[in-house]
């Protein structure tokens, strides 16, 4: 792919890794080379490196060092905090709350769970996508163990009230797990504050490397060892240490936390592709809430559309965006998140997202504003089912 010609707006997928995580990483890849778990000069010399990693990120997110555990990334962190809060907690309880519109490597675990006796509940969200603290105090029992909801939506990028679902579960006494994969790096992220017992990072989505992530576990939370095998990580989590990702992961965050004013332009290019879309575009929806949603999200539904056509017209103009009906890659089934939140099945396949990063301009807006309804007119006058006479209004939702 020629990234001269590419214009790409798949932020909230993966991020491009920093040419300065890339530079500090590579004296681990064969000049430092050597595994920290060992006796001798150099390897102790790669153990004090993961040890500063540890304190950078712990710094970055306002924890303490020895509540950040490395990982191979956020599907693992999320993995281990759901199986292992439940595996060390089945004595006291087998019952699990989530909502409908966390990432599969939440919902999947507690799927597995409840095929081996854990009662899952599964909490509904509003029509922006937010979920009701108030649902989470009420769905609480005697038996409840775990408490899982993400910071924020990896789609529609709306921000949920976390600090005040933490506040119930600590006086209720149950473990809270928030998946903070799209926030971390993103938006200020005061782990203390929002009051919450375990978290989830990936780095590649902050312009770190892919492969490596990491879990935030407060002191004293019991959670089951995920990976057996050695002493790494506090005898927590096995494995030799992936020297290179973490150095990079830590340069990542850090650089991410410096840049994090960057935001407000982010939103700003996401609020300037909405305008200049829906004075383009009839019947149109827009999912991300307006407010309350990450820097740079922008998640519509055209109607009478395929998501899937528009990402490869788009894909022909040189622009790398995702469709919510794409949500597991090969999977035509529409996203669960659209589901959630109220649009039907054949509304939410015509869903498209962008996510905007760093590099991305006021020039690269443009290109989409003009392209992007040429694209819909094509495609709209090849639909069997759009018809845009058949009732005022097009889609029957406020947008």
């Amino acid at each position: 792919m020629d990234t001269r010609k590419t214009i790409y707006m798949d932020h909230a997928a993966t991020a491009a890794t920093d040419p300065e995580v890339v530079e500090a990483m590579l004296p681990y890849f064969a000049e430092k080379f050597t595994n920290p778990a060992t006796l001798y000069t150099p390897g102790r010399g790669n153990d004090e490196v993961i040890e500063a990693a540890r304190e950078t990120i712990a710094k970055v997110i306002k924890a303490d060092p020895g509540e950040i555990y490395f990982t191979s990334g956020g599907t693992e962190s999320d993995n281990w905090a759901v199986k292992g809060v439940a595996l060390a907690s089945e004595k006291k309880g087998r019952h699990i709350i989530t909502s409908a519109i966390e990432h599969h490597a939440v919902l999947e675990p507690c799927e597995f769970l409840k095929k081996r006796g854990w009662d899952i509940t599964v909490l509904g969200v509003s029509d922006t996508g937010l979920v009701d603290p108030a649902d989470v105090e009420k769905a609480i029992r005697n038996d409840t163990v775990l408490v899982s909801v993400m910071h924020a939506n990896n789609e529609i990028g709306t921000i949920e009230p976390i600090a005040d679902i933490a506040k119930i579960t600590r006086a209720k006494g149950v473990i809270f797990h928030c998946d903070a994969v799209q926030t971390i790096g993103k938006i200020p992220v005061d782990i203390k504050a929002l009051g919450v017992d375990m978290a989830s990072a990936s780095a590649h989505k902050f312009y770190g490397p892919k492969g490596v992530g990491f879990a935030y576990i407060r002191k004293g939370t019991r959670v089951e060892t995920f990976n057996h095998g050695g002493g790494q990580e506090a005898g927590r989590r096995a494995g030799t240490h992936n020297v290179p990702g973490i150095v990079g992961m830590a340069k990542a965050i850090e650089l991410a936390d410096a840049r994090l004013g960057d935001g407000a332009r982010l939103t700003s290019l996401a609020e300037m592709l909405w305008k200049g879309l829906v004075n383009s575009i009839p019947d149109m929806l827009r999912n991300s809430p307006q407010g309350n949603s990450l820097p740079g999200f922008l998640n519509i539904v055209v109607e009478g559309v395929e998501g899937e056509a528009m990402l490869l017209r788009l894909d022909g103009k040189g622009v790398c965006v995702s469709s919510g009906s794409a949500c597991t890659t090969g999977s035509l089934e529409p996203s669960h998140v659209l589901l959630a939140i109220g649009l039907p099945a054949e509304v939410a396949h015509g869903s498209v997202r962008f996510t905007l990063g760093r590099e991305n301009t006021e020039e690269d807006v443009k290109h989409v504003i003009k392209e992007f309804p040429k694209i819909v007119a094509v495609l709209r006058q090849m639909s069997p089912t759009y018809k845009p006479d058949c009732r005022k209004g097009g889609l029957p939702y406020a947008i």
